[in-house]
């Protein structure tokens, strides 16, 4: 499958969730998958990442390799559950980066739990009230019925969107790995995390100036399915965040761009690693 990517699985509230660790001792980060891909969507740039922290890819409950729940399918309860994951890994202060459907989980795991996060990296990904999406994701937010999808199957679903990443191909192996899973019945049964936009991004709203991590949010300029207007509402309302948008890139950023994409997030770890380091900055293990 890859070189870099092993995935293996570990059981958080009943759930098999799966996960891939790699790089050196030293900070951790997770990784959240972009739908509709798996942990191996960071295979790009797993070098880069893997060169700074050590880096915990999972996938999130009912996305990529992890079993589904019907309850966890809105950012609310996703973002709880991301919090259970960590706990379960052992990971206290990580960084976090949530590209796509992991924008607004990620943003409510760090509401819930102030200093449960070293830093933070979103983008790409639903944010903005009223919602503001386009193309094929606007078609999902608004299908009032899903039985199309599933006569269509996911696997036709996932090869049509992979068939939109600008300039980069994934391996036979794992191109397989993201149509197997989401076959069926799956990829129809995770659109309603996207139809939960409308009723949980107004209460995130409300959160976001509490949210004292800093947050960078990192999307491609030319992103057809999420306009920039996301990034900036984010912005606006985060009392520590800033946007970046990477140029000539579009919504798989982190595939079309990895090199670009993976020095934005180094740099915003190193940044938050130093400012732990200073005085008067205590850690989550002294109790902040």
């Amino acid at each position: 499958m890859s070189a870099l990517i092993h995935p293996k699985t570990i059981t958080v509230d009943g759930l098999s969730v799966r996960y891939a660790e790699g790089g050196q001792d030293g900070p951790d980060a997770i990784l959240m998958s972009p739908w509709p891909e798996s942990v191996y969507a960071f295979e790009p740039a797993w070098p880069h990442l893997a060169a700074a922290a050590h880096l915990v890819a999972i996938d999130p409950p009912g996305f990529g390799g992890s079993d589904y729940r019907q309850t966890l399918m809105n950012p609310k309860a996703m973002g709880h559950f991301i919090l259970n994951v960590a706990d379960a890994l052992g990971l206290d202060n990580p960084h976090i980066v949530g590209p796509d459907i992991g924008t607004s989980s990620v943003l409510f795991a760090a509401a819930a739990d102030q200093n449960r996060f070293r830093s933070i990296v979103v983008g790409s990904g639903g944010a903005a009230v009223p919602l503001d999406v386009t193309g094929v994701l606007k078609e999902w937010v608004e299908a009032p019925d899903l039985e199309p999808y599933r006569q269509i199957g996911g696997r036709k679903i996932v090869e049509i969107a992979l068939g939109t990443i600008a300039g980069y191909t994934p391996s036979n192996e794992i191109r397989e790995d993201y149509m197997r899973c989401y076959e069926g019945d799956r990829f129809a049964d995770t659109i309603p995390y996207a139809q939960s936009y409308r009723e949980y991004l107004p209460e995130l709203a409300k959160l976001l100036p509490g949210v004292q991590t800093p947050v960078r949010i990192v999307a491609g300029a030319d992103d057809q399915v999420v306009p920039g207007s996301n990034a900036e509402f984010l912005r606006e309302r985060l009392p520590n965040a800033q946007v970046d948008l990477i140029a000539g890139a579009g919504h798989f950023c982190w595939e079309e761009k990895p090199a670009e994409y993976a020095a934005l997030l180094t740099s915003w770890w190193d940044r938050a690693n130093a400012a732990s380091k200073r005085p008067n900055q205590p850690t989550r293990e002294q109790g902040a």
